[in-house]
This record gives structure tokens, sequence and C-alpha cells, in this order.
């Protein structure tokens, strides 16, 4: 666990919010139930909509929070779905209770 990368991909008020938001899901995207469900988390296309910004930045947030462990992503045909890692954020937990 690289805690510097884990923490520069917190720092940022956008990435909290996706992450608080992929939290639950089922509440915060409502249209993608109708569409694909939550088994492979949430699309791409629906935190770009629900953001408010533009596909790259999303995509760029979403990697960094990838690159830190703190969220998965699961490929189906031309979609890419997220979710967070909850493993990833007991260990954190940890980590902070311990180290810091």
């Amino acid at each position: 666990m690289d805690q510097v990368e884990i923490f520069k991909a917190l720092s940022n008020k956008t990435r909290l919010q996706i992450l608080n938001w992929l939290k639950e899901p089922e509440l915060n995207f409502p249209d993608q139930k109708q569409h694909a469900g939550f088994e492979h988390g949430v699309c791409v296309g629906q935190i770009q909509l629900k953001a408010g910004l533009t596909q790259s930045t999303v995509s760029e947030y979403l990697s960094l929070l990838q690159r830190a462990g703190l969220i998965k992503s699961t490929r189906i045909g031309q979609w890419t779905y997220y979710q967070r890692n909850e493993e990833a954020f007991e260990l954190l937990s940890q980590v902070i209770q311990k180290e810091i």
C-alpha cells in the first residue's frame, strides 16, 4: 500500500465525491439500475454525468483512484465499470490507526 499515492488520490474534492458515490451506487446512480444493474460497478458514463466534468477529466480521476488501489474496474465490451475496493479501505483504516 503506497500511502503517498492514496493520500494524493484523496486530496481532491471530486475524487472524494466519486468514492462517496460508489459507496452506495444504487442510491447515487439510479439510472444505471434500468440498464446494467450494479453487479460490476458503475459505468464511467454515469460517473461522468453525475460529476458534470469532461470524460477525459473523469477518466483521469478514476485512473488515479485505481492506481492507488481504492477502486477496481471491470471491462465488459465497450463499457468500463468501477466499484470501490473495500479491502483497500479496511487496510487504509488499519494503517491510519497503527502508523499515523
